[in-house]
């Protein structure tokens, strides 16, 4: 089992899609959180939800929720209290709305990372572009973040490019796939 932390991202508007995705039916589950906790909780020690409040959630987990001066939904809300709660010096980011993300693509990011101990970040790049929500993190961003958060810029891909990130390279897009939209939610009921 992989020891580094595992943290859901699952504090998301949802605006796109007009509802909760977290909250979706998937893959034999009540919810899409559910889903990928359980699977991930087969490959990392320890797994974590981020989200604004646990109290939408129906079932245990070690929930992290976002400060309660944050009225952002955007992910940086999320990395600000993940380094705030946690004591590791870097963990795997992971969206609740990624269900296709697997244990190679994961195993490849972590192998990439361990190699090279003095970056920031050790992120996926699809054939789509920059996937800022799958990849390690280390602790080396935390005051980025707040910094961030307090000037209200929750762009990941800028941190990214002026950090020093590692960007591993991926030739299939399928496994990137996001649940953004209705139609995107029905394909991947498909692809199940």
């Amino acid at each position: 089992m992989i020891q580094i932390p595992c943290v859901i991202f699952a504090g998301g508007k949802s605006s796109r899609m007009g509802e909760d995705k977290s909250l979706l039916p998937f893959g034999g589950f009540n919810t899409l959180a559910e889903f990928q906790l359980h699977r991930l909780q087969k490959i990392f020690s320890h797994v974590y939800i981020s989200t604004k409040s646990k109290e939408k959630f129906s079932f245990q987990a070690d929930f992290i929720e976002d400060t309660p001066t944050s009225n952002t939904y955007a992910p940086t809300a999320g990395f600000v209290a993940v380094f705030q709660t946690l004591a590791c010096e870097k963990f795997f980011a992971i969206s609740v709305d990624a269900p296709f993300i697997d244990e190679k693509i994961i195993t490849k990011l972590i192998k990439a990372d361990e190699a090279n101990s003095n970056r920031d970040a050790t992120i996926a790049r699809s054939p789509e572009g920059m996937e800022p929500l799958c990849g390690i993190y280390h602790r080396s961003l935390a005051c980025e973040f707040e910094k961030m958060l307090e000037e209200d810029n929750h762009k990941l891909g800028y941190l990214l490019k002026n950090s020093h990130a590692e960007f591993i390279e991926f030739n299939d897009a399928a496994p990137f796939m996001n649940l953004n939209h209705p139609h995107e939610y029905q394909e991947a009921l498909k692809l199940l």
